[in-house]
């Protein structure tokens, strides 16, 4: 569903500037290899794609301040939502892009990120889209030269069809998946943390599949 346009966003999204980098001062190769530098410390860096209204990364961000995290969002009328929520936990761990994850190897270079975070990406149902599936084995190999050694990717989704086929793609360019749930909610793990999408499928009594993935 397109959503409508916020022309306020524009201005109000620069309330948050010390964390966010919006469309009209989006990331660039300037930040590539600096993210450390950035934050200010020595940490392991994990990266959101897609992280919508920002209650995952808000949560995780506020449970594991040791490390820390970038959220990439397209949208940015839905990006400063996930602001609102970063600057109400005072979180200084986190910093937020409106970008196309399309290229995100002009923005951090190999061996930077320590994991990335799927949570409900598009499913691109038509076998046409497939190459813009976000576990599709061209973006494998993207995450593969930028995560560090032993670096991890965390992918959760509601559809069952790209769940499969993530894990075909995952076993075709050999990476290792482990932790594999087909109904994640039944297993009942306190230390889950639900997105918005989440919320609302399970809700609906979708089953929300779960992996990790190890990149060597």
């Amino acid at each position: 569903m397109r959503l409508r346009r916020k022309p306020w966003v524009d201005t109000a999204i620069h309330n948050f500037d010390a964390f966010v980098y919006p469309k009209d001062r989006p990331a660039t190769e300037a930040e590539r290899g600096r993210w450390n530098e950035i934050f200010g410390r020595q940490a392991p860096l994990y990266v959101e794609l897609g992280t919508g209204k920002g209650d995952f990364i808000s949560q995780i961000a506020a449970q594991e301040p040791e490390k820390d995290f970038i959220g990439i969002e397209l949208q940015q009328d839905v990006l400063y939502k996930a602001a609102v929520k970063v600057a109400a936990a005072e979180l200084s761990n986190v910093r937020l892009l409106v970008f196309d994850v399309q290229a995100l190897e002009q923005i951090f270079a190999p061996g930077e990120i320590t994991g990335f975070y799927i949570n409900f990406c598009d499913p691109w149902p038509k076998n046409r889209h497939a190459r813009r599936r976000l576990t599709g084995r061209l973006f494998l190999e993207k995450y593969r030269r930028l995560l560090s050694a032993g670096g991890r990717l965390f992918f959760k989704t509601d559809n069952r069809p790209l769940f499969d086929f993530s894990l075909q793609e995952f076993a075709a360019v050999g990476l290792t998946v482990t932790d594999v749930s087909y109904d994640l909610h039944a297993e009942g793990r306190p230390e889950n943390i639900e997105t918005e999408y989440e919320a609302k499928f399970s809700a609906l009594g979708e089953k929300i599949n779960r992996c990790e993935v190890g990149f060597p």
